[in-house]
């Protein structure tokens, strides 16, 4: 249950080719995230696994059987969207209980569907509530309840923490990733923010223009990115990335150093710079420095450092961690 496999799956709308060619396996029971700028084909290529968009070409396989013509309603998956899509004249219970009374279900099995949803949920004591009445993920939770109770092959959300502020944010990431755990269901998550698929993913899936850059955990992607786009766009803050004479001394066109492996000092390194900003963030400070020839690079430095804007410090890699990149944007060895 749940492997979904994209075989040359391309959509095009009439000369602009959206996602030009994907192959792409997830395995049963995996937690995917597709993650890339606004743009890139994420959302597009979600909907296109859920049937909401049709394929140009190509072949879609959920457990093992061609779904590519299928319409949504017989693929087996359940979508959560950015928008929580809820009836505001149906209580919870309602809302939840829609699709099984939609399918014919008997009430005795709706109820106990649903009362199991709102459990693992959190929602026993808002059944009975409108969603006027609930907060931003409360209501989200709802809407991930509604997709439960139709024990689905997979999930599918797009961006569905968008509308929630930085702290909901948070704490929903926690509650899918606990979700995901306990129901070992298949799960694909499309986001922007590269911090939801490094905290959330067993796998992440970076995309530009519709294409795949690269496929690996969390930690793959952020220890050895595949070409320079990876590198810029995992890990916050972004990777330093360097041309010029500093990258051709090192044998490469571009270097990346990440902020966390960047060392600082008032003495001696091998970049002189003037420190432009310093953010307090208390455990961390960030430092933004001007290197001349680079451009701001950024410094992740202890919450004591003791260092303000206008002061001169030298920048040096730590030992082993400089990724270097060829003229065609590939990570070399």
């Amino acid at each position: 249950m749940g492997k979904i496999v994209l075989k040359k799956v391309r959509k095009s709308f009439g000369d602009v080719h959206v996602i030009p060619s994907v192959d792409l396996t997830i395995e049963n029971g995996e937690f995917v995230v597709f993650v890339g700028p606004s743009g890139c084909g994420k959302s597009t290529l979600l909907r296109l696994i859920a049937g909401l968009e049709d394929t140009s070409s190509g072949i879609i396989e959920i457990d093992g059987k061609d779904a590519t013509a299928l319409p949504p309603a017989k693929r087996g998956l359940a979508m959560v969207f950015q928008s929580y899509a809820l009836y505001p004249h149906m209580s919870v219970r309602k809302n939840i209980a829609f699709p099984l009374k939609m399918a014919g279900m008997d009430q005795a099995a709706i109820d106990k569907k649903v009362e199991g949803a709102a459990k693992v949920l959190n929602l026993t004591g808002y059944l009975e509530r409108r969603p006027g009445q609930l907060s931003g993920g409360q209501r989200q939770r709802v809407a991930i309840g509604r997709a439960i109770v139709r024990e689905p092959a997979a999930f599918l959300f797009d961006e569905p923490l968008s509308n929630l502020d930085a702290a909901l944010r948070g704490n929903m990431r926690l509650e899918i990733t606990e979700l995901h755990q306990n129901l070992k269901t298949t799960m694909i998550y499309v986001t922007h923010d590269q911090v939801e698929a490094m905290t959330m993913a067993d796998k992440i899936v970076v995309l530009q223009a519709g294409n795949i850059e690269q496929v690996g955990s969390p930690l793959e992607l952020y220890n050895h990115p595949a070409n320079v786009f990876v590198a810029g766009f995992i890990g916050s803050p972004r990777m330093n990335l360097m041309t010029g004479a500093d990258a051709q001394s090192m044998g490469a066109t571009t270097i990346g150093v990440r902020p966390e492996h960047m060392e600082i000092s008032t003495t001696a390194g091998m970049w002189k710079g003037t420190v432009s900003v310093a953010e307090l963030l208390g455990s961390d400070t960030f430092l933004h420095v001007n290197v001349e020839g680079q451009g701001s690079v950024t410094v992740r430095a202890g919450g004591d450092v003791n260092l303000r804007h206008g002061d001169t410090v030298f920048l040096s890699p730590q030992a082993g961690k400089v990724h270097r990149f060829g003229a065609d944007g590939k990570a070399m060895a």
